[in-house]
């Protein structure tokens, strides 16, 4: 079950950031890697990867997730479970809104999305189950 998100860690989430993921090795030590994700209108976070990233290998194994977004004020954890999709029709329209998302450049985004696709893809679908808000700020 997608856990609800409050409108503040909305907020958060859609601005510029990138998030930072938690998998778990195959001896129980903890992965950890930056990505670019996009928050969809359903509360589920997408995520494109390379298929053959370690990210991928441990959630294939074991698809639990955790991901935490934040500034030097406040974050927004989540934890939950991981699709993965190997459509490359998913992929690359996920791909195509990430890139949307983080290049700025217009003129090069499809020239990115294509170099990407060249390469194994797999899109993630994140469902978080558990969100852990935090801030330090008096504004919130």
């Amino acid at each position: 079950m997608i856990s609800t998100l409050s409108d503040w860690a909305k907020e958060f989430l859609s601005e510029e950031r990138v998030g930072v993921v938690g998998t778990l090795n195959a001896d129980g030590s903890p992965h950890l890697t930056t990505i670019w994700y996009l928050l969809a209108d359903d509360g589920r976070l997408i995520i494109t990867t390379l298929s053959r990233n370690q990210k991928v290998r441990n959630l294939r194994r074991d698809p639990r997730m955790t991901i935490c977004v934040g500034d030097r004020t406040r974050s927004v954890s989540l934890s939950g479970h991981v699709t993965i999709s190997e459509d490359q029709a998913v992929v690359r329209q996920d791909l195509e809104r990430l890139v949307e998302r983080y290049v700025k450049d217009e003129g090069i985004r499809p020239r990115v999305v294509a170099m990407w696709m060249q390469q194994s893809q797999v899109a993630l679908h994140f469902e978080p189950e558990k969100v852990t808000e935090f801030s330090v700020s008096p504004m919130r």
